[in-house]
């Protein structure tokens, strides 16, 4: 939920600020002023003021660590899905449907061929890639996972 609006288009943000947030007016002003590399400031307070007035706050600033972890150290975190697997792994394809991602192999075929698979950052190219414990998975840019030891 955090991430859906994280992900809010720039031109999007002032209007969704006024909607979804009980901020005043003038720090929306100041929000929606800025420009660049700036307005994803404006995109994580919308994210965490909109998500703590539907799921509370604990659980908008948890979303947002989550993602400043994940995201911005390249660490993983806790809340993130995971799939337990062997250690001799399994098939990225397997694992994209296993962990919920998708709801077929066909749809992680084609994801692999329009380039939105990655595994541990780096483009999938392969149908026949596999991942194994200590590996990230990413479908698309909202799609995170983590493969664990089984």
């Amino acid at each position: 939920y955090w991430q859906f609006w994280r992900n809010t288009d720039d031109r999007d943000v002032g209007k969704f600020l006024r909607l979804f947030t009980d901020l005043p007016l003038d720090e929306i002003a100041r929000l929606e002023s800025l420009e660049g590399a700036e307005i994803n400031e404006a995109k994580k307070i919308l994210a965490t003021e909109a998500t703590a007035m539907c799921r509370g706050r604990d659980a908008a600033l948890a979303a947002e660590e989550t993602a400043r972890k994940t995201f911005e150290e390249g660490a993983s975190g806790d809340t993130l899905p995971t799939l337990a697997v062997a250690a001799e792994g399994i098939g990225i394809v397997q694992a994209n449907v296993a962990i919920g991602f998708a709801a077929s192999n066909k749809e992680v075929k084609r994801k692999i061929e329009e380039g939105a698979i990655r595994l541990n950052g780096e483009k999938v190219t392969s149908l026949d890639a596999m991942v194994k414990p200590g590996d990230k998975i990413s479908f698309g840019q909202k799609k995170h996972g983590l493969i664990v030891a089984a």
